[in-house]
């Protein structure tokens, strides 16, 4: 079995998981976006165009790619997955009991891809046939009964890797905590991941992918703020530090709000010794130092967290590079996602083209830019880092990979 995994953000990047936007993204209305997490109405096959510039920058640095729909597909060849996803789909109390007997037996007879499109881009009330309840008859035609999820996109979220171990989060918000049933079946049943070690999972305390940063080996930085709650971080502390997965977790407190929802909406990681940050949070950011005693855990007062974290990854400094050149730059920048990068290897990332100043910034620094458009699929709030999920890096412990040797080069033309 391949091993699989990361110890880091900013190791050469193996293999993500992603997912191209597909018809879920065609479900959203002006009734409905807000409740589904959208700021605005996405410009879906714009949307999928982008995307397929984001796998294509991602391959043609020698990245394999990974689509969700694909492997949720493969996974539903398994009759076991299909009974236990379908019992999970029905399991909706808004459904009733007539309502949820016919859906069992209907989404039963569907074979592998109808059922995912069924399971990712949902169903309509109108486009029930063949029976009709008291739910159904009272809900309007546009009612969903199975919601669509157009949240799947950001794949950073409903999982995370660690060394040679998957973390299945508990997203916090009823529109998406469906997402992690889906990511959980696939590396339950899945072939190439049904040998991994599974942490977390979607009945746990609420964690995000997008709360959490690998610093380094052995230190990991847990944002506890609007998705991610305190007895979230605490139990996924107490998981990796007492199964050796890190000797360090940094407790991050932030400001529960939407344009800081996640850490990495704050900062990213873009060397194995520097960040990308908002620089407004950068002198609030405060960090508890969480470690193992053997026996349970051990919490530290906050401190400033650069120093924290600088400490704790036994660096001199921790460096950052702030967004913007001025604070309404900044401000502007941050909101459109220019902290949230998705680093290739070290002094390689790849960014949003749009938030132009940051990314002069970052290259002024050393950094090797590579630039996506990302008006559409931007509009759930979120960047290359929230899009993708990475299942193996090189270990940052391997001998060659250093910061020169791990900057992987464009294959030739």
């Amino acid at each position: 079995m391949t091993i699989q995994g990361a110890d880091s953000e900013t190791g050469e990047l193996r293999t993500v998981l992603v997912h191209r936007p597909g018809p879920e993204l065609a479900r959203l209305t002006p009734r409905n976006n807000d409740r589904l997490l959208f700021d605005a109405i996405p410009w879906a096959s714009r949307a999928q165009e982008e995307h397929d510039a984001f796998t294509d920058a991602l391959r043609a640095r020698g990245v394999e790619v990974l689509y969700l729909v694909a492997l949720l597909t493969e996974t539903l060849r398994d009759p076991a997955a299909r009974d236990h996803v379908i019992n999970e789909t029905t399991a909706d109390p808004r459904l009733g009991i007539g309502l949820r007997r016919y859906l069992r037996d209907g989404l039963a007879d569907l074979d592998p891809d109808a059922l995912t499109t069924v399971l990712t881009a949902g169903l309509r009330n109108d486009e029930l046939s063949g029976t009709s309840t008291l739910v159904t008859s009272l809900l309007a035609h546009e009612d969903f009964l199975i919601d669509p999820l157009p949240n799947l996109l950001f794949t950073r979220d409903s999982s995370l890797w660690l060394p040679e171990h998957v973390a299945v989060t508990s997203l916090a918000m009823p529109a998406r905590s469906r997402e992690t049933q889906l990511t959980a079946l696939i590396y339950r049943f899945h072939p190439r991941f049904r040998d991994s070690p599974a942490l977390h999972g979607p009945q746990r305390e609420h964690l995000e992918g997008g709360d959490v940063l690998l610093l380094a080996p052995d230190v990991i930085a847990v944002g506890v703020g609007e998705r991610t709650t305190p007895a979230g971080c605490e139990r996924f502390a107490e998981q990796v530090l007492s199964h050796g997965l890190a000797r360090t977790v940094l407790a991050v407190p932030i400001a529960q709000d939407r344009a800081t929802m996640h850490l990495d909406t704050i900062v990213t990681m873009v060397d194995i010794d520097t960040v990308v940050i908002y620089p407004t949070m950068a002198a609030q950011l405060r960090a508890h130092t969480i470690t193992w005693n053997g026996e349970g855990l051990r919490v530290a007062p906050a401190r400033p967290f650069f120093e924290t974290a600088a400490e704790a990854m036994g660096i001199d400094e921790l460096r950052r590079i702030d967004t913007g050149l001025d604070p309404v730059t900044a401000e502007r920048e941050q909101w459109d996602d220019g902290n949230n990068t998705l680093a290739l290897a070290p002094r390689v990332t790849v960014a949003y083209e749009r938030n132009e100043q940051t990314n002069e910034r970052l290259r002024e620094a050393g950094i090797d830019v590579v630039t996506i458009p990302g008006s559409e699929l931007g509009s759930g709030r979120g960047g290359p880092r929230c899009m993708s999920c990475p299942v193996e890096r090189v270990s940052a412990r391997s001998p060659d990979a250093t910061a020169d040797s791990a900057v992987p080069s464009a294959p030739p033309a």
